[in-house]
């Protein structure tokens, strides 16, 4: 039955699930992609979409920023409506110059500073994991397409503006392997690690830490087409 934040009912959601954190994203890449494409949550504008991609039923459903917000989405999607993959296709700011604008990265982990996971369960590592097997695929897929991947640690922050006194980039780099960072694959890989389902983690550079260099808001929306091709192909 449906929940607090998604008028989705069972059924309606699919096995397999993209999570842009941006509605509009979700809303591109199902208009772009899918085709008998149905609007199946529309809860504080946090749309889901349901179609087809080479026969095959996808969902894509937006997350919104930050942990708390993918923590509540991905774990209903999980419990709720039977998802058994989530794949986040997210935007990231690049901390090294070796991370070019539009480049894709896969989070083989992410490190976060965030209280989340000890919250939800008591678990007090600073990193959580996505799924190898998940991964594996993604990156075979990848290779199928001829699209280059870097297949790095990632900072997942609970925190868009931060002061002088802690931490910056360069320190966060250098002390946990980080090279981009993003707002919500350490509790998206948390819930997963829970409740013994599967998660990973696709990312486009949008801006760098160390050049001028950034995206604008449309770009963002539609510009990511590669890391969205990765995404899908990896479920045909």
């Amino acid at each position: 039955m449906p929940t607090p934040h998604n008028q989705a009912k069972v059924g309606e959601i699919a096995k397999n699930v993209l999570m842009p954190g941006d509605p509009l994203r979700a809303k591109f890449i199902a208009e772009t992609f899918l085709t008998n494409v149905r609007l199946v949550n529309t809860v504080r504008n946090m749309f889901a979409f349901t179609g087809e991609y080479k026969g095959k039923e996808i969902t894509v459903m937006a997350s919104g920023m930050g942990m708390p917000s993918i923590g509540i989405y991905s774990y209903e999607l999980y419990s709720q409506y039977g998802v058994e993959n989530i794949v986040r296709v997210g935007s990231a700011g690049a901390y090294t110059d070796k991370l070019d604008l539009f480049d894709v990265v896969l989070a083989e982990s992410a490190w976060s500073e965030s209280s989340f996971a000890k919250t939800q369960n008591g678990y007090d590592k600073d990193v959580t994991y996505p799924d190898a097997e998940l991964n594996e695929k993604i990156m075979k897929t990848a290779e199928r397409l001829e699209i280059p991947v870097h297949l790095d640690r990632i900072h997942s922050s609970d925190v868009f503006y931060t002061e002088s006194n802690v931490d910056g980039y360069k320190e966060i780099s250098a002390k946990h392997g980080c090279t981009c960072v993003e707002m919500e694959s350490f509790a998206l890989f948390h819930n997963a690690k829970v409740l013994g389902k599967k998660a990973a983690c696709l990312l486009t550079i949008s801006d760098s830490f160390t050049s001028e260099k950034k995206a604008t808001a449309e770009e963002r929306q539609t510009a990511f087409v590669n890391m969205m091709k990765i995404a899908l192909e990896t479920f045909c």
